[in-house]
C-alpha cells in the first residue's frame, strides 16, 4: 500500500475504478490540466501570497497592542492626535524589534523584550501557517522549511522599511536600511523555527544527533531557564519591596488614570529586561544603569536615575549577611539541571533494563555549561541599549561577561549534580543471560 499523507483524500473503490478507465476517446473522462512550473497542487496557496498574508497578520497583531498602550496617555488628556498615536505605536513597534530610534535627546535603543517575545511568537506562527498553506506539513524537507523562512523574512522586511519611513515623517529618525535588515533577520529566523517544527525537520534532526549532544542541549536550556526564573523572582521581590517609590514615580507624571495605566503597562513591557539583569546580578557580573556605574553583589555605584518605576527596585548597596545566600542560586540551578539529567537517564535505563555509564552522564552535564552560557549571553545582549545620549548611553549587562561566568558555573554545578545523583542511585543490573536447561537422563 502507498502511504497517504494528511493532505490527500483516501481513495475509494469507485475512485480506483475511475482511475482504471481506458485512455481512449470513448472512455476518457475530463482532462485535468497539469500544474504549471512553480505552481503547487490544487488547494494550496502560492508561496508569495501565503508569506505576504502571514507576515502582514503577524505585524498587525504585534503592532496593535503597542499602539493602544502608547496612545492611551496621549488620547486621554488630549495631548496628541490619532496620527501621532499611530506613529508612536510604529516607533515602539520598531524598537521592539531592536531597531534604534534617533531622537533629539540621543539614540533610544532599549528594546522592551515583552514586545519582542510577542513579535517572535507571531512570526513563529506565521512560519507554521505558511508551511501548512503550501502543503509542506510533515514533509521533512529542509529546503521547504528554509524557503518558508526566507519568504516570510522578505515580506516582513518590506513592512519594516515602510514603518521606518512613516515614523521618520514625525521627527524621529529611523534608518530604513537598518529596519529592513533587522526585520528580515528576525522574521526569517522566527518563521524558520515554526517551519522546522511543522515540516517535521526538527524531529528528524533530533533523531540524527548524538544522544550526549541532545541531552547536553536540553540540560543547558533547563539550567538557563531555571536561572532566569530565579532572576524573575528576585526582580519581582525587589520591585515589591520598593513599591512605594514606584507608585510615587507613576503619580508624579500627572497624566490621569489612563496615562498612569499606560505608564504601568510600558513598565511591564520591560519586565523581561529586568529579569535578565537580575539573573546577571545573581551570577556576579551585574549590570550598568549608565556610564561609569555598576550594580553587582559586591558593589553598587549609581548616580542620578530617571523617574522610571522599574528602577525603584535597585539594591541600595552590596549584599551582606543572609543576602550572601543569593550567590548560591546559580550553583543550585546548575545542580538541579544535572540532577534532572541523571534522573532521566537512570529512569530510561531502568525501563530498558540496562546500565548507565559515567560518560553518558558527565558528557551532557559538561556540555550544559556552554549551552547555558550562549543562552544567557544572547539574552544579556538583547536586554540592554541606550536611553539617550550622555550618561544613559550604557544600560544593561556585558554579554561576554555573563556568557563566560554562566558557562563556568553551570558546567561545574551540573557535573556535581549529575555525578552525585549517579553515585547515590543504585544502578539497575543488566539482565542475566538465560541458562540452557540441563539434559535429563532418559529412562530405559
Amino acid at each position: 500500500m502507498s502511504p497517504v499523507t494528511p493532505d490527500q483524500p483516501h481513495r475509494t473503490a469507485a475512485g480506483a475504478a475511475a482511475d482504471a478507465r481506458p485512455t481512449g476517446r470513448a472512455g476518457a473522462g475530463p482532462r485535468v490540466p497539469a500544474p504549471r512550473s512553480g505552481e503547487g497542487p490544487r488547494g494550496r496557496a502560492p508561496l508569495p501570497v501565503a508569506a505576504g498574508v502571514a507576515a502582514g497578520w503577524a505585524a498587525l497583531t504585534s503592532w496593535l497592542p503597542v499602539t493602544l498602550v502608547l496612545g492611551l496617555a496621549q488620547l486621554s488628556e488630549d495631548a496628541g492626535s490619532l496620527p501621532g498615536a499611530l506613529r508612536a505605536g510604529l516607533a515602539g513597534w520598531l524598537l521592539g524589534h531592536g531597531v534604534p530610534l534617533q531622537t533629539s535627546a540621543g539614540p533610544f535603543g532599549l528594546a522592551p523584550l515583552a514586545l519582542t517575545g510577542l513579535v517572535v511568537w507571531r512570526l513563529t506562527r506565521a512560519g507554521v501557517h505558511v508551511s501548512r498553506a503550501i502543503g509542506a506539513r510533515g514533509g521533512r524537507s529542509a529546503r521547504q522549511a528554509l524557503t518558508v523562512g526566507v519568504a516570510v523574512g522578505l515580506g516582513y522586511a518590506l513592512l519594516g522599511v515602510l514603518a521606518a519611513v512613516t515614523v521618520s515623517v514625525g521627527g524621529v529618525r529611523v534608518s530604513p536600511v537598518r529596519a529592513g535588515v533587522t526585520f528580515a533577520v528576525v522574521g526569517a529566523l522566527a518563521a524558520l523555527v515554526g517551519a522546522v517544527r511543522t515540516t517535521g525537520v526538527s524531529g528528524l534532526l533530533a533523531r540524527r544527533s548524538a544522544p550526549p549532544l541532545r541531552d547536553g542541549m536540553r540540560t543547558g536550556l533547563v539550567a538557563g531557564l531555571l536561572l532566569l526564573g530565579a532572576g524573575a523572582g528576585a526582580a519581582g521581590l525587589a520591585v515589591a519591596t520598593g513599591g512605594g517609590d514606584a507608585a510615587d514615580m507613576i503619580g508624579a507624571y500627572r497624566t490621569g488614570v489612563a496615562g498612569q495605566a499606560g505608564i504601568t503597562l510600558v513598565s511591564l513591557a520591560y519586565a523581561p529586561n529586568a529579569t535578565i539583569w537580575s539573573a546577571s546580578y545573581l551570577l556576579g557580573p551585574g549590570f550598568a544603569v549608565g556610564t561609569d556605574t555598576a550594580v553587582r553583589t559586591s558593589e553598587v555605584s549609581v548616580g542620578a536615575l530617571p523617574a522610571v518605576p522599574l528602577l525603584a527596585g535597585l539594591p541600595r548597596g552590596p549584599v551582606d549577611g543572609f543576602g550572601a545566600a543569593l550567590l548560591a542560586v546559580p550553583v543550585l540551578a546548575g545542580m538541579a539541571a544535572g540532577w534532572l539529567l541523571a534522573r532521566r537517564l537512570l529512569r530510561i535505563a531502568a525501563e530498558e533494563r540496562t546500565s548507565v555509564g559515567w560518560p553518558a552522564v558527565l558528557v551532557p552535564a559538561a556540555l550544559a555549561g556552554p549551552v547555558a552560557g550562549v543562552l544567557l549571553g544572547v539574552a544579556a545582549a538583547v536586554s540592554g541599549g541606550p536611553l539617550g545620549g550622555g550618561r544613559l548611553a550604557e544600560i544593561g549587562p556585558m554579554p561576554w561577561q555573563v556568557a563566560g561566568v554562566a558557562t563556568l558555573v553551570i558546567a561545574v554545578a551540573a557535573l556535581l549534580g549529575a555525578a552525585a545523583t549517579r553515585a547515590l542511585t543504585r544502578a539497575v543490573p543488566p539482565p542475566r543471560p538465560a541458562r540452557s536447561p540441563r539434559p535429563t537422563a532418559k529412562t530405559p
